[in-house]
């Protein structure tokens, strides 16, 4: 894939294979829709520095201490057991929280992954459809390499699932930018795309990963994660954060 400009692969593996031969100023672009990037994108958008970090790491609560950090709780457990004001991967949790400055938001995949890619000597962008637009009209304007990695989500024994949410956030991505030098995985996340355009709100609550969070209680989560291009933040992690990245990649 080394001689496509444009490409799209799934997972920590894919991952790791795109960067493999990575060179200066090349982009890799994690996409995690339910929920990480848009949790990521709600949170950048208040001017939390959000720092990615593996999931039930034993390090976490250590790590976010060192660095000034709140760690975000889980998801069920900011229902029942957290503090009023607790923040969570549900980007719902955003709508009561308050003087957050740094976070340290763990998730098993899309997080996970951006922090695997933090020493990988790329530029690491956070994309959903809430800001899918906007991270594709700058990375066109800065006219680089791109890879986008659906970060997908787990089996019980571990391995990937391919998620068509984060196919669908890669898509709108990937429909943003120049066509040519794209790879033909690219244009099948675009077509993907394109099935759902202009419906995401009745889409994603359709899908799988959709249904589950809506019958667990999540489904403002869904709502959220749904809203195509209502956010002109770009998420870029800068060192050990993920901070709005403006114009500048």
């Amino acid at each position: 894939m080394s001689g496509h400009r444009v490409r799209f692969d799934w997972g920590p593996t894919g991952a790791r294979v795109m960067v493999a031969d990575a060179r200066p100023g090349d982009v890799a672009v994690v996409v995690d829709v339910l929920s990480f990037t848009t949790t990521l994108t709600v949170a950048v958008e208040r001017g939390v520095e959000v720092l990615p970090f593996p999931w039930a790491a034993e390090e976490a609560p250590a790590y976010a201490e060192s660095r000034g950090a709140v760690l975000a709780v889980g998801r069920r457990e900011a229902l029942t057991h957290a503090p009023a004001g607790a923040v969570s991967l549900s980007p719902a949790s955003w709508a009561t929280a308050d003087r957050i400055d740094r976070l340290v938001l763990p998730s098993p995949n899309g997080s996970a992954i951006c922090f695997a890619l933090a020493d990988a000597g790329v530029v690491v962008v956070g994309a959903c459809l809430r800001n899918a637009g906007a991270v594709a009209r700058r990375l066109a304007a800065a006219d680089r390499r791109v890879s986008v990695v659906a970060a997908g989500e787990r089996w019980p024994d571990g391995s990937l699932r391919p998620a068509v949410e984060d196919l669908w956030g890669a898509g709108a991505v990937l429909a943003g930018l120049p066509s040519a030098g794209a790879s033909p995985e690219a244009r099948a996340a675009v077509a993907a795309y394109d099935a759902v355009r202009g419906r995401t709100c009745a889409a994603l609550p359709a899908c799988r990963s959709g249904q589950e969070l809506v019958e667990g209680g999540f489904a403002r989560d869904v709502e959220i994660a749904a809203e195509a291009d209502v956010s002109e933040v770009v998420p870029v992690l800068r060192g050990e954060a993920f901070v709005d990245g403006g114009a500048q990649l």
